[in-house]
């Protein structure tokens, strides 16, 4: 039976008011007589009381009752069900409504109820005899007023919020719910994922509705709710009972609304920023990527290479595609992306769940277009050198435009020169020697070296498709060669080898990577007039008319090496004539000589030496 006034009570009704905490405990008369009220024994006091019953209170609560020799004449817990009823209305005998009165929830209350304050002298037929005094063991569960409201107490809130929880989103997070005397009826941790649910849009309970609101991605917070905002007179199967107040324990993962756009954050803009990716750019890049609680799911540092691929050509997801655009080479950028822009309801692995905010920490390293020309830039210019006609005895013209016009076939010298270097200053040890136009360079480099003059400073931007190509070079470089670079890459802090200090760190055998832009920054120290394809050595006048004569320097008929090469030694210094540029001088000689034995017999005769026209102006009328 319930503790109803004048019998069992048939129902559960509003809250009930009670005595402040350590009042009411009731008293005997004098003497040893009858009680006059209540008396309460507080015999287990919960450390926290957040709230204690007051009239018009709705309750629950369980309940043993006996009589003084200690008989039971009733028990919620044989009926497993609990009282729910308002207390200080009239709905409760006399002395339960007192002896409720301030109660906290896990109390545990040991009640006297004298007669008159219980079924009196009339008692219930069959079960309680007339002036029977009632003893209750009573434990409160629950405590709500139809005045109540949600109650939020934020427990973590993270120190960056970037956005709030508000009606219409969708949201991502996990919870344990329990009653509120702290018995558990649900968790969505015991599940291995989030609820992930919208706001405000009649999917949850009107209570979480509002408790949701305002939160931050991260932040934890604890919400109470009635049960009127919750499941009601109904409650839920056989976890939530009716007229209950539940308490949830809540961390927010993530939130996003469904119209939601990609979200921008520029952390570093390097200076001089003149080119902006864009749609069909070809990049690369680092990246951190995060879930919006902070979790890594995927990180392009810890493979060590950077993610290379086409901006807004669909190779990414389209969230990516748009964030990526706008960006600068070095540029370190965050970009949020909402999940219908990235791996939507089904997520992607088991990193990335459904219906995910990703957040990608980016660091542009460079891009380029596939019809990229090199870029060319000039730091520098030498003064204007006085123009004057060619003189006998050069090797060319000395016009102006001779002097800074650095054409296929020559070789300059140069020494590059870091972000920083003084014209005129040589940081990086011994020039390089090149010579243009013979595949002896990478592509760009040869374009962007022609048109040089000496003591010219240049910038140099070379896409890969005119440097090392989607595959790179494997190992670390020092030279200008086909194959090697002078430079670093075209991103902060990246350069790649040259002789001498580096004022950029490098791993060792870092190479160049695939589908890498390289920059350059060089200056042409010297620079010499290139041959004619397939000669050697060329003359400044007519050569000799007796060739062979002047050759053979002891005239015994023969001109062995050592003969051939003082001879042709001579003609250099004396300026009569130029020896291949970019290749050791010696070795020239050696296959000058080679070409002419023709015999292979260790000497050049009379009948063997011919000048390279000749042969050329032969070989001419066999074909016709």
């Amino acid at each position: 039976m319930e503790t109803g006034r004048g019998g069992a009570n048939s129902g559960s009704g509003d809250a009930a008011a009670g005595a402040r905490r350590g009042e009411g405990l009731g008293r005997a008369s004098p003497a040893g007589g009858p009680l006059e009220d209540v008396v309460i024994e507080r015999y287990h006091i919960p450390r926290a009381c957040p709230r204690e019953v007051q009239r018009g209170d709705f309750v629950r609560y369980h309940y043993n009752g006996t009589f003084e020799d200690g008989k039971k004449f009733d028990s919620s817990y044989d009926r497993s069900t609990l009282v729910a009823i308002v207390v200080g209305v009239g709905r409760l005998i006399t002395g339960m409504d007192r002896g409720l009165m301030g109660m906290c929830v896990n109390e545990r209350r040991r009640l006297i109820v004298p007669p008159h304050l219980g079924y009196g002298s009339i008692g219930v037929a069959g079960l309680i005899p007339p002036d029977a005094t009632l003893y209750f063991d009573v434990v409160l569960l629950d405590v709500w007023n139809k005045e109540d409201t949600v109650q939020v107490s934020t427990l973590l809130r993270p120190p960056h919020c970037p956005r709030m929880v508000q009606d219409s989103d969708f949201v991502r997070y996990h919870y344990n719910g329990t009653l509120l005397d702290g018995t558990a009826f649900d968790s969505s941790y015991s599940r291995g994922g989030t609820y992930d649910t919208y706001v405000g849009s009649g999917w949850l309970i009107k209570g979480m509705d509002q408790g949701l609101l305002s939160m931050c991605p991260g932040e934890r917070r604890k919400i109470i709710i009635p049960p009127f905002l919750a499941y009601g007179e109904k409650g839920y199967g056989t976890v939530i009972p009716p007229q209950a107040s539940l308490v949830f324990h809540v961390l927010l993962i993530d939130v996003h609304n469904p119209k939601d756009t990609v979200q921008l954050e520029t952390l570093e803009l390097p200076p001089g920023c003149v080119r902006r990716a864009a749609a069909g750019d070809f990049m690369r890049y680092h990246y951190n990527g995060s879930l919006m609680d902070g979790t890594l799911f995927d990180s392009s540092y810890s493979r060590n290479h950077t993610y290379n691929t086409y901006v807004g050509q669909g190779y990414i997801i389209p969230g990516m595609d748009q964030g990526l655009q706008g960006t600068c080479m070095g540029e370190r950028r965050r970009i949020t992306i909402p999940p219908h822009l990235a791996y939507g309801e089904n997520g992607t692995g088991d990193k990335i769940p459904g219906s995910a905010v990703l957040i990608f920490d980016v660091h542009v390293i460079d891009f380029h277009n596939p019809q990229d020309p090199v870029e060319i830039k000039t730091l520098s210019r030498p003064p204007r050198p006085a123009t004057r006609p060619p003189s006998p005895g050069t090797s060319f013209a000395t016009t102006t435009t001779a002097l800074c016009w650095t054409a296929p076939g020559s070789s300059p010298r140069g020494s590059g020169a870091g972000p920083g270097g003084q014209p005129g200053r040589h940081d990086y040890g011994a020039p390089q020697e090149a010579t243009l136009g013979a595949n002896k360079v990478i592509e760009g480099l040869d374009t962007g070296l022609q048109g040089m003059c000496v003591g010219e400073r240049r910038q140099l931007v070379v896409p890969p498709h005119l440097a090392h190509g989607e595959s790179g070079a494997a190992k670390r470089v020092t030279g200008l060669q086909a194959g090697n670079t002078l430079g670093r890459l075209l991103s902060p802090a990246q350069t790649l080898a040259r002789p001498g200090p580096l004022p950029f760190s490098l791993p060792p055998a870092r190479g160049v990577p695939g589908s890498a832009v390289l920059l350059f920054e060089v200056e042409l120290i010297s620079r010499e007039e290139g041959l004619p394809e397939g000669y050697l050595f060329v003359w400044h006048q007519d050569p000799p008319a007796n060739l062979f004569e002047d050759l053979d320097l002891n005239k015994d008929g023969e001109v062995p090496p050592e003969e051939f090469s003082t001879f042709i030694r001579a003609q250099v210094s004396e300026g009569k004539g130029r020896l291949m540029p970019g290749q050791d001088a010696e070795k020239t000689i050696g296959d000058m000589f080679q070409n002419q034995d023709r015999n292979q017999d260790g000497k050049i005769t009379i009948d063997e030496l011919k000048l390279k026209s000749d042969e050329d102006q032969e070989r001419v009328h066999e074909e016709l």
